[in-house]
């Protein structure tokens, strides 16, 4: 059995000092890896994810090799909807794809209930065979958000616009508040699952919640943030939040009972911290930059840190997840610039 060592990412969510910048990088497992290449020739994502030791061996590659300080659990934010009787097919080159979408308050009744032991077992075993066995790093968990979650469940599928989703919020508010609730109780079920199976951190995936005005983002998300993020404080494991195009929700972020602050490239540490955010925060190179030649990168990077080292309360990570065509040898360079950059 392997004993986790390196904790500085964890002490970072818990607001103390350490003497380096931790890192990690959202969908560093799979996409750009040749191993994971290699495996997606015979196995789909419903495959590598449906099988433990194969999950684990995927979502512990890129500690191996790029040499981070956690790791992010390989899975989809669609894995927990079939138990609530969502068909979900994830097609290449569109991404999930969902044929039965909701439009109405009977399709929000007829949802089931997640059941995480008997109905994602296989998530669970894979964090229990990370956690008991193979990492020396914690192991984030996460799910994905209601807003996020349900953008999917009424549109069908990914959109630009989200138009279907914010027609049905805003016309028939009592099933939208009531596809909250299903949601809420699910996400909840679904998280402290993965905390009580080994789960050192969660990071709750809201990804296109910035298609919101702060003012919908009150009324209609932040309460069920509220009452997803309280219900969890009990588990006592440190708390994200991201989304993508969200600078204006920053704030109404800071209010909720999270202890960490995702950025995307949009937003700069000394930006969210004059902006009056006080939370942990974590971020935010643009994905798009590791595509660049290494000066850029170097010089991106360096001016992230310099931010980073005088805030002291900062976890490197990118603005959004890595892309394909990113070189594994790019990320490993980049967190040994970041490792000996931010060394204190």
């Amino acid at each position: 059995m392997t004993t986790q060592t390196n904790d500085t990412i964890i002490r970072v969510y818990n607001g103390e000092k350490t003497n380096y910048t931790p890192a990690w990088y959202m969908r560093q497992a799979g996409r750009s890896q040749p191993e994971y290449r290699k495996l997606k020739e015979k196995y789909s994502l419903f495959d590598i994810t449906h099988q433990p030791e194969l999950c684990a061996y995927v979502t512990r590659l890129p500690v191996e090799h790029y040499g981070v300080d956690a790791a992010i659990l390989y899975k989809d934010i669609m894995s927990p909807l079939p138990p609530l009787g969502i068909d979900v097919e994830i097609k290449k080159g569109i991404g999930p794809v969902i044929d039965n979408p909701i439009t109405s308050f009977q399709d929000v009744e007829q949802l089931g209930k997640i059941d995480p032991e008997r109905d994602v077992s296989y998530v669970l075993d894979t964090i229990r065979l990370l956690t008991e066995e193979q990492l020396h790093v914690p192991l984030i968990g996460f799910s994905g958000a209601p807003f996020t979650l349900a953008s999917y469940m009424i549109e069908g599928g990914p959109s630009k616009n989200y138009s279907k989703t914010k027609a049905l919020m805003y016309s028939q508010p009592d099933v939208w508040f009531a596809l909250m609730d299903k949601l809420e109780e699910m996400i909840i079920a679904y998280v402290k699952a993965q905390i009580n199976a080994g789960a050192k951190a969660i990071q709750i995936f809201d990804s296109w919640v910035g298609a919101l005005s702060a003012e919908d983002y009150r009324y209609y998300i932040k309460p069920v943030m509220n009452r997803i993020f309280s219900a969890l404080r009990a588990k006592q494991v440190p708390l994200i939040t991201f989304g993508v195009g969200a600078r204006h929700l920053l704030l109404e972020w800071n209010d909720l009972p999270v202890d960490v602050i995702g950025l995307d490239w949009r937003t700069s540490v000394t930006e969210a911290r004059n902006m009056g955010v006080t939370k942990v925060l974590q971020g935010n190179l643009d994905p798009t930059v590791l595509l660049s030649d290494w000066q850029t990168i170097e010089t991106k990077t360096k001016a992230i840190l310099d931010e980073s080292i005088a805030d002291g309360n900062h976890v490197f990570n990118l603005g959004h997840g890595v892309t394909p065509d990113v070189k594994p040898e790019t990320l490993k360079k980049l967190t040994e610039l970041i490792h000996t950059y931010s060394k204190r």
